[in-house]
């Protein structure tokens, strides 16, 4: 069973996925593919407007083609000054490969430091293939490989948006300074 309730493999989950056991297979949501037609930029910008409260996202690299896409930014800007309280985390799992002086996201990052925190993942916890975004706790867009475009994208199955935000709160929790502070010094 692939991470969004949908039967990939009979006898198991492909190598990366989160085991979601039989917690998901009686709340099976309809899921729109990602691919070239409807890609990842247009999907993350779904997700990210549909957020309310937390967005969170767990990402390689922070990918232009995704997180500097003009909309997307728009959507991101609008939901942290919008409603109070609002907050995006990001997990970065291969840091080393973003151009922190010219990403248009990690500018934003660094003007909006209370809404918006990036934190450098820990070793252990980088070789995760796969990729997410979560909008609160129901809303998802998973990709199983960071390096394919194609993945999952729902906007309502709390299920699986749970127990990613538990993967994703495991890699969170073990970083002790967030990005965001050292972007803004």
């Amino acid at each position: 069973m692939d991470p969004a309730g949908v039967d990939a493999h009979p006898g198991g989950r492909l190598a990366g996925q989160l085991d979601l056991g039989d917690q998901v297979a009686a709340r099976r949501v309809p899921a729109r593919k990602v691919d070239a037609g409807v890609g990842p930029d247009q999907a993350a910008t779904t997700v990210a407007a549909s957020a309310q409260r937390v967005l969170t996202i767990l990402t390689h690299s922070l990918e232009s083609e995704i997180y500097e896409y003009p909309p997307f930014i728009a959507a991101v800007k609008r939901f942290v000054l919008g409603p109070r309280f609002a907050k995006v985390r990001v997990l970065v799992l291969n840091p080393g490969r973003i151009m922190y002086g010219r990403h248009e996201f990690i500018a934003i990052a660094r003007k909006l430091t209370s809404y918006i925190e990036i934190r450098n993942a820990q070793p252990q916890f980088r070789d995760h293939p796969s990729t997410y975004m979560i909008a609160d706790d129901r809303a998802t867009l998973y990709r199983l490989q960071s390096s394919r475009w194609d993945g999952l994208c729902e906007l309502r199955n709390e299920a699986v948006a749970r127990l990613y935000l538990e993967h994703f709160d495991a890699g969170w929790n073990q970083c002790a300074v967030p990005r965001a502070q050292a972007l803004s010094s």
